[in-house]
């Protein structure tokens, strides 16, 4: 399935102690229509290579190729909503207003759940909706890929385990493409597709998923899964400055 093509991509920043190597040449494809998820300890250059896809940074070296026009949207930890615009007005801002994007914003709010919401403002949701609303603005851009770099981890375990099925939903009923960071096994075993391990600035490891969902993550295969994840990240991390 075509997808973005991911070719010796390097990224280093400098340092006070040096030159810090995050990304040593990483080699990956991201299929359209599937969840990727990105998993690696803290400080392994998983939010660096999210942003070097959807084009925050830019690589020193490699390429990412892109399968004709790309269009991104990102979805961060924090919704960072506009705390004066309505949930209507920040899933619009930016667009072109017209009757067809009204429209879109109306099947938009109903896919992700917040019908009866639209003129509520940020301060008057919870965390949970307050995410719906930021991954609404992001459908409404109308993507080829998400960018989500751990949308879930500021909130409570039960909202976070709510919102992992309501993006499963919504990726079913959009075919959405999504790359997704976090250092949560449980919620790489729960959403992805597939599982892209980062260890020492490169892919240390891929782990192909069940298409069965939900999935019970305590299930002997995806036990498994978990068992070959914890073994390879409990290996040293060698990303210090030089």
């Amino acid at each position: 399935m075509a997808g973005i093509e991911i070719r010796g991509l390097t990224k280093s920043y400098k340092m006070e102690s040096g030159t810090l190597q995050v990304l040593r040449g990483i080699e990956l494809t991201l299929p359209e229509g599937e969840i990727t998820v990105v998993l690696g300890k803290s400080g392994c250059g998983k939010t660096t290579l999210l942003r070097l896809v959807g084009g925050l940074e830019e690589p020193e070296n490699g390429e990412i190729r892109f399968p004709g026009e790309q269009k991104t949207a990102f979805v961060f930890q924090e919704p960072r909503l506009m705390p004066w615009l309505n949930v209507r007005d920040n899933i619009e801002f930016g667009q072109k207003k017209n009757q067809r994007n009204r429209e879109d914003t109306a099947r938009i709010i109903h896919t992700v759940g917040l019908d009866g919401f639209e003129k509520s403002k940020p301060h008057q949701l919870s965390g949970g909706m307050q995410q719906r609303t930021a991954l609404a603005r992001a459908l409404a851009y109308r993507p080829s890929f998400i960018m989500m770099d751990e949308p879930f981890a500021a909130l409570d375990h039960f909202t976070r385990e709510s919102m992992q099925q309501e993006l499963l939903r919504v990726r079913r009923e959009t075919d959405a493409s999504i790359l997704f960071v976090t250092h949560s096994i449980d919620e790489a075993l729960t959403l992805a597709d597939r599982i892209i391990l980062i260890s020492e600035g490169v892919v240390s490891a891929e782990y192909r998923l069940p298409q069965k969902q939900p999935r019970d993550i305590l299930c002997d295969e995806l036990i498994a899964v978990r068992r070959a994840i914890v073994s390879a990240l409990e290996k040293p991390n060698d990303s210090t400055p030089v």
